[in-house]
């Protein structure tokens, strides 16, 4: 039986990185945001977890979506997937990891071994569409 849990995440690149985070007692790194609640549009949902994570406000009329990326889940068992559902969006405030986040970190392909399976899969999309730097720029 596969199950797939459902998330939204934000990208944001910067000088040529781009932004992850890594939850306290984990290892590796992922996109910022989560999942939907109940009635929440996908806008108001990762509006309200980049809140949470990193402290900042997303501006609305910049939020776009980028593209929706299905990969393995980390430390879950086989055959239950992430879906990430990303979207671009410009920011308010100074990014200060907060609840869950232990620490923040812009990589680029360099920084491969760091990241989630999902993370990874967004990584490689980045690269391919030269958004972002490393080995291959």
């Amino acid at each position: 039986m596969s199950k797939v849990i459902d998330k939204l995440a934000w990208v944001l690149i910067q000088d040529g990185k781009f932004l992850v985070v890594r939850s306290q007692g984990k290892a590796l790194f992922y996109l910022p945001g989560g999942k939907r609640e109940a009635g929440e549009s996908d806008i108001e949902a990762l509006t309200r977890e980049i809140k949470e994570e990193l402290s900042v406000d997303l501006i609305p009329n910049s939020i776009k979506y980028m593209e929706t990326f299905t990969a393995q889940a980390d430390g879950k068992a086989e055959g239950i997937s992430v879906k990430l559902t990303c979207y671009f969006a410009d920011y308010s405030g100074v990014l200060i990891p907060a609840s869950e986040i232990e620490e923040q970190r812009f990589i680029d392909s360099d920084d491969e071994s760091l990241c989630s399976t999902a993370a990874l899969a967004v990584l490689k999309w980045l690269e391919e569409k030269s958004l972002i730097g490393g080995k291959l720029a």
